[in-house]
């Protein structure tokens, strides 16, 4: 049944029988802005959603895991990518969808990248040459636009996108 738990203030999905309480939370998404002279790291995506389209290499965060971690993880499964984190470069509260994702700037140890299970093709781009139509998601614009804010930056603040601001591509 649903009720408002004793303490909690919001609706909750609750077992009569044992007094079980499920509370959902948004999801952590980690990924990276990863460059090797001067190019981009992208993906073709080999799953849905948006199969077909091109992202930054990133995903859930898995238990037991740093986002560091899960954003070098991701890096390795979908783009065979060994990266170094740089710094945090920004954090996102994508509230249509329940996630938090937070996004790295990573540096690649190496310019031997291949595709992953998760991806149909990886590409190293030049900055002129982004497939700015075919991006999977907004959050991928957001990054590659904040990576070329900070990219000549040692030290930086993350960039935070604003709750209210637009979640659609522009």
């Amino acid at each position: 049944m649903v009720v408002v738990p004793e303490g909690d203030n919001r609706e909750r999905l609750l077992c009569p029988d044992c007094g079980f309480i499920q509370y959902q939370n948004p999801l952590i998404v980690v990924g990276a802005v990863c460059h090797w002279q001067q190019r981009i790291l992208l993906c073709r995506r080999a799953i849905e959603p948006r199969r077909g389209y091109w992202t930054m290499p990133a995903g859930y965060l898995e238990l037991h895991e740093s986002t560091e971690q899960g954003a070098m993880r991701e890096a390795w499964e979908e783009a065979r990518a060994q990266i170094e984190i740089e710094a945090l470069l920004a954090v996102y509260s994508v509230l249509t969808i329940s996630q938090v994702q937070l996004v790295y700037r990573a540096r690649l140890l190496s310019g031997d990248v291949s595709p992953g299970p998760e991806s149909l093709e990886v590409h190293l781009f030049e900055w002129n040459a982004l497939p700015w139509e075919q991006l999977a998601f907004p959050s991928v614009r957001w990054a590659l636009q904040h990576y070329a804010q900070s990219r000549a930056l040692q030290q930086f603040a993350p960039f935070v996108k604003p709750t209210g601001e637009s979640e659609e591509l522009e």
